[in-house]
């Protein structure tokens, strides 16, 4: 999604879409209707002129071009210079044009131009591809054409023209904010995809190669079992660096299978008797919360800890608790741990959860142990 500089026309918006585009859609019409008023208020009067012949051949052009140029309207990338040139050529010419097949009598009585209200549209037009500023410049250039073709400085002259320009720069100085302010929501929602890739990477790195480098640390496990980690982590991080992640199978899985690895002698999972599906996706995303959850019983609660996983399947969500018997931690630890750099709750178990649209609460109080909930929504949110 590109965002083009502001007051010289283009969407923002992917696939040509923004918030301008219903004014085109406006302008483009009001263009139509215009035209319609015009041929129709010198239909009434056409006989009333002196040359009424040239007057409807000035007419018929109008509409050829109105006709033409309607697709042109649709949007500021093909409503280009050139067209907005020639659009503003023919209202001056239908101007000056009105001061010779018209009758001297009925300028100074103050009769419409043959364009009437068809300029407003080339202002308008200026307007949507420029903002206020070339709005004006065509609002200028239609009122001399009007005071030096069509009856001179009147009170009638200057009235529209007024018109025209507040009209104008009003509409310009609107579409200017509108591109103003997609261009700083397009900044916005790159900055939020940067920053949800970063913490993607983060939990991806956290819990693989830092979980390992932990376990390496403690020297837990043979030389096999490390090797076969290690192997793991690199074509991980292989995948990471390239782009190319796993492509994740479409048919749910059984969380409780999942989950069952992690039970041993220090950790008891309890899921229902029927399987407890999710989508692969969801199933993959909350068994890794899960894991995260453990491994921080493993590293901090003590190694007489304990760790209850249950399971419950519910008809909107799927909620797991995870409880240990640990320690527990004061309410400021986490921001403490997460200020130091050390990102297991707040991105590989809040992180993750926030993505699949579900909640993650801990509970915890020194000496009472840690509580860990996450649901998630069997329909996600959003």
């Amino acid at each position: 999604m590109e965002a083009q500089r502001p007051g010289w026309g283009g969407p923002l918006g992917a696939g040509g879409m923004s918030v301008e585009m219903p004014l085109w859609r406006a302008i483009s019409t009001f263009r139509v209707l215009a035209l319609a008023y015009a041929v129709l208020r010198f239909f009434g009067s056409y006989l009333d002129f002196l040359h009424p012949v040239s007057g409807w051949i000035y007419l018929g052009a109008l509409t050829l071009w109105t006709l033409a140029s309607t697709r042109a309207f649709a949007g500021p990338q093909r409503c280009t210079w050139y067209v907005l040139a020639t659009d503003l050529a023919f209202t001056v010419t239908g101007i000056v044009m009105s001061g010779i097949v018209d009758s001297p009598e009925r300028i100074t009585a103050g009769a419409p131009t043959l364009p009437t209200i068809w300029a407003a549209g080339t202002v308008l037009g200026f307007a949507g591809k420029g903002g206020w500023r070339w709005a004006a410049f065509a609002g200028a250039v239609i009122g001399l054409a009007n005071i030096a073709g069509h009856g001179g400085v009147t009170p009638d002259n200057l009235h529209n023209i007024v018109l025209l320009m507040v009209a104008g720069c009003a509409i310009g100085y609107v579409i200017e904010i509108a591109r103003a302010g997609e261009s700083a929501l397009t900044r916005a929602l790159q900055v939020e995809a940067a920053t949800r890739e970063r913490e993607r990477l983060s939990r991806d790195i956290h819990d693989g190669v830092l979980q390992v480098l932990a376990l390496v640390q403690r020297r837990e496990g043979d030389l096999g079992e490390l090797g076969r980690l290690a192997g793991e982590q690199e074509r991980a991080l292989r995948a990471l660096m390239t782009g190319t992640q796993p492509t994740a199978p479409s048919a749910d899985e059984d969380l409780s299978t999942l989950l069952a690895r992690y039970a041993d002698d220090r950790v008891t999972v309890s899921a229902p008797a029927t399987p407890v599906l999710l989508p692969a996706h969801a199933a993959a995303e909350l068994t890794a919360a899960v894991g995260a959850a453990v491994d921080n019983v493993r590293r901090h609660a003590g190694p007489a800890a304990h760790a209850w996983i249950l399971v419950e399947d519910e008809p909107d969500a799927v909620t797991v608790s995870i409880r240990d018997d640990g320690p527990g931690y004061a309410p400021h630890r986490l921001t403490e741990a997460e200020a130091a750099g050390r990102l297991g709750v707040s991105q590989s178990i809040r992180g993750r959860l926030d993505d699949l649209g579900g909640t993650a609460d801990l509970y915890s109080a020194p000496g009472e142990g840690v509580e860990v909930e996450l649901r998630v929504p069997r329909q996600p949110r959003g």
